[in-house]
């Protein structure tokens, strides 16, 4: 991938659209592999350190309640040194929390780790949507479906990992810092293109107000993403545990339930923009929101590991198109402040984090971890009332023809 600096392209060097969407799929897949580290890891860590479930499902919120912050603290380093800059640094900040985990002596440092983790969490998740928004305008079709896909390979990747080391009988640390360096690997990759685009703002401009009407506009889109991090958040933080204490799973396979949702994940993601293309976001959310309570039930009910991986699976394949349409679609509201919009969604994504992880461990540290996964099936169904209010990408002949580069 080239270096496509702003002064090289308004010196005639044509913008790369297809290097920025590299860079940005490379962003989402390191992210996938450390939520997916820090997830499947948990048994481990806790067993190590002596954590007490209690005191494991509050440090598991207080990551949640952290991304917040780091959200508005990523939506002010784009502002001053633009989301390319962004990502790698908040890359750079995790990879140096999940060797910082792995190698706690003691709860109130292990604690810490993961405080730090989730501060660099949210500034690199504002990060990489702000800039899957623009290259999506500037396709001028769905590509939020694919970025996500990155994501859920790279959960994929890392929850296999965790197992394999499990296996191996190697200390948590050791497969932490193999994960950690995979961040750093693609840190180092992540370069800067311009990306053709009328409507995406400098870095550094002032933003436009947002305005009553778009918060009313992004209300829909707040809610349905809440719910579908109520519901990733239980499988998410929790299926290794859930597999762990309730079904009596090895170390070794309590993982496989979260790399299960991810792969998922990865067939829904793979399959979202045709979808989307072929029959419209609408029904595309209605199908998967129906599917997502189904297989929610059946986890619930898993009278055995194996079937609860399966169920997993099958739950994420329904959820993972759910969250990058919204995204898309929120973006939409303001292009022009896309980043605003976003940073602002992302804290009822991460309600429901918290809510999702609150509730599951608490219900788990009682021994009703069953009732964990019944909870949310529930929720799924509202979402049939939140789909209508899901659009398409404008037309390529609205976002791009004549659009000059604008640096990103």
């Amino acid at each position: 991938m080239s270096l496509s600096a702003p002064g090289r392209a308004e010196a005639g060097r044509p913008a790369s659209k297809a290097g920025a969407r590299r860079v940005a799929t490379l962003a989402f897949a390191a992210q996938g592999v450390s939520v997916a580290a820090v997830y499947t890891t948990v048994p481990a860590v806790t067993e190590r350190v002596k954590l007490a479930p209690l005191l494991t499902t509050t440090t598991m919120v207080a990551v949640a309640l952290m991304a917040g912050v780091g959200s508005f603290l990523g939506l002010t380093a784009i502002r001053h040194a633009g989301p390319v800059s962004t990502m790698r640094g908040s890359l750079l900040t995790a990879a140096a929390a999940l060797t910082l985990i792995g190698w706690a002596p003691g709860e109130a440092s292990v604690i810490c780790a993961y405080i730090l983790f989730g501060t660099a969490l949210g500034a690199l998740d504002v990060g990489i949507n702000t800039r899957a928004a623009v290259i999506e305008r500037a396709y001028g079709r769905s590509v939020f479906g694919s970025f996500y896909t990155a994501w859920s390979v790279g959960g994929v990747v890392a929850a296999l990992l965790t197992a394999a080391a499990a296996r191996l009988e190697w200390p948590v640390a050791d497969g932490l810092d193999v994960q950690a360096g995979i961040l750093l690997f693609v840190a180092v990759c992540i370069r800067t293109h311009t990306v053709p685009s009328s409507e995406g703002p400098s870095a550094t401009a002032p933003q436009p107000p947002l305005g009553r009407r778009v918060w009313i506009r992004l209300l829909p889109f707040g809610l349905v993403l809440l719910v579908v991090y109520v519901v990733d958040s239980t499988v998410s933080a929790w299926s290794a545990v859930y597999l762990r204490r309730t079904l009596a799973a090895s170390l070794t396979v309590a993982p496989m339930a979260y790399a299960a949702y991810q792969v998922g994940t990865v067939v829904g993601r793979a399959a979202t923009d045709r979808l989307v293309q072929r029959f419209g976001a609408v029904a595309v959310v209605r199908t998967a929101a129906l599917s997502v309570a189904v297989a929610l039930a059946g986890m619930a009910a898993a009278p055995s590991w194996p079937f609860a991986i399966l169920a997993a699976g099958a739950v994420g394949l329904g959820a993972s198109v759910l969250a990058p349409l919204c995204l898309a679609s929120a973006a939409r509201l303001r292009p022009a402040a896309s980043e605003v919009v976003l940073a602002r969604l992302n804290l009822f994504n991460y309600a429901g984090v918290v809510t999702g992880g609150a509730v599951s461990g608490l219900l788990g540290s009682t021994g009703r971890f069953r009732l964990a996964y019944a909870a949310p099936a529930v929720l799924a169904v509202l979402l049939l009332a939140g789909a209508r209010h899901f659009t398409r990408p404008p037309s390529p002949a609205r976002t791009v023809a004549a659009a000059p580069p604008v640096s990103p």
